[in-house]
């Protein structure tokens, strides 16, 4: 296994991990700004208040995108099994 071929591995790894877990850091930020807009406008600095809603919106994100993450996660995996051949020369 040359260099350039566990490079590429790693790479392919990282961005798969990247597009997995964007859309739900995404969920979370954007959910996060909302909550903290309404926290701002009504004076309420409960703690409750804030964790919950972004809780609730990261699981409705999480069980919504499931079946797309479980795809490429398959999908990765599929490629790595895949060429496992090559990887071993």
């Amino acid at each position: 296994m040359t260099p350039e071929t566990v490079v590429q591995i790693i790479r392919h790894a990282f961005m798969t991990t990247f597009w997995l877990a964007a859309p739900l850091l995404i969920i979370g930020f954007i959910a996060g700004v909302l909550i903290s807009l309404v926290q701002i406008a009504t004076s309420m600095q409960d703690s409750a208040f804030s964790t919950i809603p972004r809780l609730v919106a990261f699981l409705a994100g999480l069980l919504f995108l499931l079946p797309w993450m479980l795809h490429r996660t398959m999908d990765y995996t599929i490629s790595i099994l895949g060429n496992l051949g090559q990887y071993a020369k």
